[in-house]
């Protein structure tokens, strides 16, 4: 597959002179953060991360996704953390978008590149730091790791996404499929966190409606997606967040489309809140 550009956010200010055109929406369902809002008034610090700022674009909260977490982090040169997951029960994924860092992982280096994947087992001994003249962007998912009776917690990994196949829908022509960093059958992996891809004109042609809670981050492209009763259009760097069994299609647009996507996987329903 030839590379990509991923996207991330535009960060600055608007003009005063802007209108207020913008797509930002929330609603019981899902809610739409556009990369025209991802501006610097808006990010955070973390403890522990030096020279370095998040985007947090979707958190726990009862009544909506409860699952996870997802920033899209900025690390400036020098920049980095050694302490940088402070639960020792959260596992977690980091996807690089832009520039290039080193990731230690039990004392071993690994330098990732855009498109570069690091799977974090809850309890890891990891650290990040930016070691160039240029700032690195990814994006980094946490999820509170469910511990299952008699299956032992997988273990940390890093690839790229360049490296991997895509790994097409049937009955599509080779236009709908999926980049998998985990196999679907292992049930010691209870998040997915997957590239998904669209070629030009492609869709899904039917409302998934389903369990998996979803944070959906256009890399690359335009579409027009189905949101529970809405059908937006939506461009690379927005960020789509869908709680549970909110219906979902889309229609790709001119250009090939593609986005990050989490789930929830492999674990039994709770049945007390």
């Amino acid at each position: 597959m030839a590379p990509t550009t991923y996207a991330s956010p535009i960060a600055g200010l608007p003009s005063q002179a802007a209108l207020h055109t913008g797509r930002a929406v929330f609603t019981e369902s899902y809610a739409l953060i556009p990369h025209g809002v991802m501006r610097d008034i808006v990010t955070s610090y973390l403890p522990h991360w030096k020279d370095t700022r998040a985007w947090v674009i979707a958190r726990p909260m009862s009544g909506f996704s409860e699952t996870f977490s997802q920033y899209i982090m900025e690390v400036f040169p020098g920049g980095g953390s050694q302490r940088p997951e402070p639960d020792t029960e959260a596992e977690g994924v980091l996807f690089v978008v832009e520039g290039q860092a080193v990731v230690t992982i039990d004392g071993k280096a690994h330098t990732l590149k855009p498109g570069g994947y690091a799977f974090l087992p809850p309890g890891s001994a990891w650290t990040f730091t930016n070691a160039s003249q240029a700032p690195v962007r990814f994006h980094w998912i946490r999820k509170r790791y469910e511990v299952v009776d008699g299956i032992e917690i997988p273990a940390a990994f890093v690839a790229n996404e360049q490296d991997e196949p895509i790994i097409w829908m049937p009955d599509t022509g080779n236009t709908w499929g999926t980049t998998r960093f985990v196999d679907p059958a292992d049930v010691r992996h209870d998040m997915h966190v997957n590239i998904v891809t669209l070629e030009p004109g492609a869709v899904i042609p039917f409302e998934e409606t389903h369990v998996m809670e979803h944070g959906l981050y256009v890399l690359e492209g335009k579409a027009v997606y189905r949101l529970n009763r809405d059908w937006v259009e939506v461009e690379a760097g927005d960020f789509m967040w869908l709680r549970a069994f909110c219906p979902q299609a889309c229609y790709a647009g001119p250009q090939r489309f593609r986005y990050l996507l989490y789930k929830d996987v492999n674990r039994h329903m709770k049945l007390t809140l």
